[in-house]
């Protein structure tokens, strides 16, 4: 089984809301380990190349809105068919 890493970014909201922690504590029983972490506030470009599928989307002005309100965290998890354990824990 391959090792595998991922990006995983926190919204504004999952910040504001306290839930930093118990978002690391599930990766971490999933059996992933945290290789990477930084709060930060995405720029306009970052939005737009992470969020590319959505761009001409009616919502896409209001997501990078959103985005954009407060900091994000951005973590990298590291561990054996992590991408489809990420997947599984917070959707696609």
């Amino acid at each position: 089984m391959p090792m595998q890493r991922s990006a995983v970014l926190v919204k504004p909201d999952g910040l504001q809301r306290g839930l930093i922690g118990e978002i690391i504590a599930r990766f971490e029983r999933k059996g992933l380990k945290l290789v990477g972490l930084k709060m930060t506030y995405l720029t306009d470009d970052q939005l737009s190349e992470w969020y590319v599928e959505h761009k001409e989307k009616s919502f896409f002005g209001d997501l990078k809105g959103f985005m954009k309100t407060h900091p994000i965290v951005a973590m990298a998890w590291e561990g054996i068919e992590a991408i489809p354990t990420i997947r599984k824990l917070v959707g696609t």
